[in-house]
């Protein structure tokens, strides 16, 4: 199991991402794309990265709309594999 980081240590260290409200130790961002293929191209890459290091986000698609949020469940929080992950997502939306 990853080290534990929390919500907060992440969102310092990736801009742009926020603490879930509610108590839960977790982290959304929502990104927008010019049309849908663009976010499905961008999809299938964070789909890729995540298969490999076995962690996968919870994400909603609606049209060119990507809402992801990060947390690893069996740690019951944000873990260094969330920050590994948010950090490629970033690279991958550009």
């Amino acid at each position: 199991m990853a080290d534990k980081i929390g919500a907060q240590a992440l969102c310092d260290q990736v801009a742009g991402w926020s603490p879930v409200e509610g108590g839960r130790d977790a982290v959304r961002k929502v990104f927008k794309f010019a049309d849908f293929k663009t976010a499905f191209a961008f999809m299938t890459q964070v789909a890729l990265k995540a298969e490999q290091i076995d962690h996968h986000p919870e994400w909603f698609n609606v049209y060119n709309t990507v809402d992801i949020t990060l947390s690893t469940h069996d740690a019951n929080g944000v873990t260094a594999l969330d920050l590994e992950l948010a950090q490629f997502i970033e690279g991958a939306a550009g």
